[in-house]
């Protein structure tokens, strides 16, 4: 009987570190979206502040993911550090390319 709860415990542990990882990479993915959109309007500010939210929610999501997932949302990270860098500079369209790379990045993470 305690193998069995054992073996139960173990496999709730998983599916919620997976819930846990969809979750976060969903919020980064409507984060990184509006990060796109702001950058092509040309508003820097708001595509950095966008890309912050969308950058906490990919590394949340990293920690609980595994393989080909978190290697997409680690490469989603660098994405959104470099389009805070570059959004913080004043360059727009480097920031918007960059948060467009992450985007694609966090599509593949759900694959």
């Amino acid at each position: 009987m305690k193998k069995i709860a054992s073996i139960l415990a173990g496999l709730l542990l998983c599916l919620s570190t997976a819930v846990f990882a969809d979750e976060h990479a969903d919020k980064a993915l409507i984060h990184a979206d509006a990060a796109v959109t702001h950058g092509k309007a040309g508003h820097a500010p708001i595509l950095v502040d966008h890309a912050k939210q969308a950058l906490d929610h990919t590394l949340a999501a990293s920690i609980a993911a595994k393989g080909q997932s978190k290697t997409h949302l680690d490469a989603a990270a660098g994405s959104l550090q470099k389009a805070i860098d570059e959004g913080n500079l004043g360059h727009v369209e480097p920031a918007t390319k960059a948060a467009e790379e992450a985007v694609e990045h966090i599509k593949a993470s759900n694959k």
